[in-house]
């Protein structure tokens, strides 16, 4: 128990070896997963980069000049199904319309080597960032190793996109505020995400950061329209009421999949009305805890407590929306190095990192958010440490 307490047993050379060998089942089990494939879908009979094929297909209407059809849903599940197979599961769209462009960029090339660049160029922007933010080889091998990665990647999703620009963002803020302000306004694409980036910098004073992400978010609407029209828009408002009805009150995308205390509530069988007030009362607790963090305090915690707070704040998020702890990890971490870690602070922060790599598996087994409990954890260690770390005794490194 005393080396739990003090974290002894993770050094850099066992999270080194740790890394290394997370990494090596990463390789085995994508090349398997390749292997196994037929045609473009998986031994599942679901598209290799499952979400991927929503994006391709949907750029592929844009390159055909109906950037409106993929928010119609019985036209995009045909083209998928044309594509993929009368056999492969269907998946909806559900981004607002600035995340066509780079849709119909990729669907510029056959689908795997759309999947291959897409992949590789953002999770290039995501080491790239950890990189940034972290000190040392080996801590950058644990960004590489994070299990958020390997579910992003099976997903072809946008999990290093979205850690990358927040992250970004915030190592961006005091030096580069319009640049940092222009990092948030892409999460446009992913609103859910930005619900208390303008609070904390309101209360954080940066203004030039918020006015530019206003401008951004703006100039990024004003693209759309000049490209597409109102159709994309008015289609996409059309499509939330199947969005929030469908995948997530009614949890078609699957409750242990989510990772938010909205989806934990339904998984438990709570009724819809009980999870709407679970959200409300998290994203309250957080928006207050956030708006005192960032009064005061280092700025690393201030990025991490956004970042957690960022994916605690929204009902609808799923595994490899983890990624974005990523980031947060590595500023808590970095912080530590210098200040010193608490009482199996170490140990806990181990015990976040591995946890997306069998979240959503436990939640289905077992109907226990262990996903949402480690972001609540962490959330509330950021919190002890920004609010209250005088009055702690931290455990030199």
């Amino acid at each position: 128990m005393d080396s739990l307490r003090r974290g002894d047993w993770l050094s850099l050379e066992r999270l080194k070896a740790y890394s290394l060998i997370l990494i090596g089942f990463y390789a085995l089990a994508l090349i398997v997963w390749v292997a196994t494939a037929h045609g473009l879908l998986d031994w599942m009979d679901r598209p290799l980069g499952t979400d991927f094929s929503e994006v391709w297909v949907s750029g592929n209407f844009v390159n055909q000049g109906h950037p409106e059809l993929p928010f119609n849903n019985p036209a995009l599940f045909a083209a998928e199904r044309a594509t993929f197979g009368d056999k492969t599961a269907i998946f909806a769209w559900g981004y607002p319309p600035y995340f066509l462009g780079l849709a119909a960029f990729f669907a510029l090339f056959p689908y795997l080597l759309a999947l291959a660049l897409w992949q590789v160029s953002s999770g290039l922007v995501y080491l790239a960032v950890m990189r940034k933010i972290l000190p040392g080889r080996e801590m950058v091998l644990a960004a590489l190793a994070f299990p958020a990665v390997f579910v992003n990647l099976t997903h072809g999703h946008n999990g290093f996109l979205t850690a990358a620009l927040l992250a970004g963002g915030l190592l961006a803020l005091d030096k580069r505020p319009v640049l940092a302000g222009l990092l948030f306004a892409c999460l446009a694409y992913k609103p859910q995400y930005g619900l208390l980036i303008p609070l904390a910098l309101v209360v954080g004073g940066c203004w030039r950061a918020f006015f530019a992400a206003a401008f951004g978010v703006a100039a990024l609407t004003l693209a759309t329209l000049a490209a597409w029209g109102r159709g994309p828009w008015l289609a996409f408002f059309d499509s939330l009421t199947f969005s929030r009805v469908e995948l997530l009150e009614q949890g078609n995308t699957g409750f242990h999949k989510m990772q938010s205390i909205f989806a934990a509530v339904r998984l438990a069988g709570g009724s819809v009305s009980l999870a709407y007030g679970a959200q409300f009362a998290l994203l309250a607790l957080v928006a207050v805890t956030l708006a005192l963090i960032w009064r005061r305090g280092d700025m690393r915690l201030k990025s991490a407590a956004l970042l957690v707070g960022s994916i605690l704040a929204t009902p609808y998020c799923l595994d490899y929306d983890m990624m974005v702890i990523a980031p947060a990890l590595g500023f808590v971490v970095v912080y530590g190095l210098e200040r010193g870690f608490l009482p199996y602070e170490k140990s806990l922060l181990a015990f976040i990192w591995l946890i997306p790599l069998a979240a959503r598996n436990l939640a289905g087994a077992t109907l226990v958010p262990f996903g949402l409990i480690s972001m609540l954890l962490l959330y509330g260690l950021i919190c002890r440490k920004a609010l209250w770390n005088e009055q702690a005794q931290p455990i030199p490194v």
